[in-house]
């Protein structure tokens, strides 16, 4: 039976932009990767690979799945926003409804995989954080 959700994998003909964008603007960290015959790379939430990237020349036609996006737990709400902001990254926010009111950010990589960032509702938001960000749900670019 499954315990846990253990990791995504990308496939991209961005290897570097892809690195970049969940290093630097998201925070994995490199880590461990068996000698696959194949570039990529293994990125780690502590000590956890979340997400395999796999790099290839060319992108296989016709794409693979049909996942719809993926999210992860992060924390530093407003210390994300700046990053993605100084990045020029588009993204979207939302304060989830309910009790719990969880701020929920969304925002495409490279390869157009869209990445939601979920944080505590405790979590600080910047006093402008409804007119923050620039993409809409179909990653249309509103600037």
């Amino acid at each position: 039976m499954i315990k846990r959700m253990d990791h995504f994998t990308i496939v991209t003909d961005q290897l570097d932009n892809t690195h970049r964008f969940y290093t630097e603007l998201l925070g994995l960290e490199e880590g461990p990767r068996p000698p696959f015959p194949v570039p990529g790379y293994w990125l780690y939430a502590g000590k956890q690979a979340v997400l395999h990237v796999v790099g290839v020349d060319q992108m296989p036609e016709p794409r693979r799945g049909a996942l719809d996006h993926m999210a992860f737990h992060a924390e530093g709400f407003s210390e994300t926003l700046d990053r993605l902001d100084h990045s020029d990254t588009p993204y979207r926010i939302i304060r989830a409804p309910g009790d719990v009111r969880t701020w929920q950010v969304f925002m495409f990589d490279p390869n157009g995989v869209e990445v939601e960032l979920d944080f505590e509702a405790t979590e600080r938001a910047p006093a402008d954080w409804k007119v923050r960000g620039r993409v809409t749900a179909s990653g249309a670019d509103t600037s």
